[in-house]
């Protein structure tokens, strides 16, 4: 990706590692050790770790695609000289007759099927091997993502509102209207930090079904905030937000 001055962009894992720790430490500072700081340490975590992966998927990839690519060529080689030694020889044996070179037609076909099914699946074989690597760190910012929303599931705003009536069955989250708004923006945060984490993997792959998964995962995560910033939407204003 370019910008419109004509410089490459390109999403950084330092950056985003840095603006999750950030955001690890506004909210140990507010809240202190609460499963909301250990949620943004798991993502911390998860970006150290997909900028591993990616680096070593990335080198894999080339790698074995290099290998891939020499060997579908030598298939086609070798297939090329089979076939022709093959009709050479039919040629000098003299066929004469139409149903002679029935078997031949039939081996010369089998040959071609075999060769291109074999070509297929080495052209493909790199980028399916990686994306199992990639798929699997993708289902567990998906899982994260789920659990920051589950963090905030019970932070009902009426809470704090002068009118509300508490029942047996109430949820008391015991935050402030500011430390709830507080709260709240951070998971909204933590979704955002998710899906650009989730989007590192697309920097070194142009995978189809990677760069889907990466779209549903970026999709599901700007749902989940949009619902926390219409709690946010219910709470008086805060005096200040940091």
């Amino acid at each position: 990706m370019t910008s419109p001055a004509g410089d490459e962009v390109q999403l950084a894992a330092l950056h985003v590692g840095h603006t999750v720790d950030h955001l690890e430490r506004r909210i140990r500072a507010r809240f202190g050790d609460r499963g909301l700081t250990r949620a943004a340490l798991d993502l911390r975590r998860l970006v150290d770790e997909v900028e591993s992966v990616t680096e070593q998927s990335n080198v894999r990839l080339r790698r074995t695609t290099l290998i891939a690519r020499t060997t579908s060529v030598t298939i086609v080689v070798a297939t090329v000289v089979l076939l022709t030694f093959s009709l050479r020889n039919a040629i000098r044996d003299g066929l004469e007759r139409s149903e002679d070179w029935v078997p031949l037609i039939e081996s010369v076909i089998n040959d071609l099927v075999f060769s291109s099914i074999a070509m297929l699946f080495l052209w493909a074989f790199p980028e399916r091997r990686e994306r199992r690597t990639l798929l699997r760190l993708l289902h567990r910012l998906r899982s994260l993502a789920h659990v920051i929303d589950m963090h905030q599931l019970s932070k009902d705003p009426e809470q704090v509102s002068p009118g509300y009536t508490r029942t047996s069955e109430s949820v008391t989250h015991g935050l402030d209207a500011d430390q709830l708004h507080h709260y709240l923006d951070y998971c909204s945060e933590m979704l955002s930090l998710t899906a650009k984490t989730a989007a590192l993997c697309a920097e070194h792959s142009t995978d189809e079904v990677i760069l889907n998964t990466i779209s549903t995962l970026e999709t599901m995560t700007t749902e989940l905030s949009n619902k926390i910033w219409q709690k946010i939407s219910l709470l008086p204003r805060p005096e200040a937000v940091h």
